[in-house]
């Protein structure tokens, strides 16, 4: 037990270092109480709850953040398969749940991927799309799907995490 809480010790300061963050002890002067210490979080800590944007749609949906999910997910309508130039596409309608926000994608198919579900295996059209987390934009693969029964329109899983972020249960809404 000792052994890997200083892993997980040694883990978290090579966290820190990489990033140039610092986590900084304030010890408040002059007080009764036991001292207060402040520590400052590193940029890529993130909850389990966050805000990210798809652009070009304005508003942001809060999303899931699985670490248990290989791919993001995205709640989609109308999903509609389609070939164009020799090549198989999707097209799918995003409605933000709390702007009513939609906007109809066009987008080329870059695999089909089986999702291991508790009841029947699916099989979902991935699709790259443009995504805004905590200021930074990139492109990200997601699988669609009809999510409408589940309580967040996105989750966000390892194929955008890995390398970019470090999940705090215990948080939410942390990115700006």
């Amino acid at each position: 037990m000792r052994k890997l809480l200083n892993l997980l010790c040694l883990l978290g300061l090579a966290a820190c270092a990489k990033e140039n963050t610092q986590i900084v002890p304030a010890i408040a002067p002059h007080s009764a109480q036991e001292p207060k210490v402040v520590t400052v979080m590193p940029n890529n800590v993130i909850g389990a709850v966050e805000r990210i944007y798809l652009p070009p749609m304005k508003s942001a949906f809060m999303s899931r953040i699985d670490t248990g999910a290989t791919t993001s997910s995205l709640d989609a309508e109308d999903i509609k398969r389609f070939e164009r130039d020799g090549e198989r596409w999707v097209s799918f309608t995003i409605v933000n749940r709390e702007t009513k926000e939609k906007y109809t994608f066009e987008k080329p198919i870059v695999k089909r991927i089986r999702v291991k579900r508790i009841i029947e295996d699916e099989r979902r059209p991935m699709v790259e799309m443009d995504v805004k987390m905590g200021g930074k934009t990139f492109k990200a693969d997601f699988t669609i799907a009809e999510r409408e029964k589940f309580e967040y329109q996105t989750l966000v899983g390892r194929n955008i995490l890995a390398g970019r972020a470090i999940v705090d249960v215990s948080l939410s809404n942390t990115l700006k």
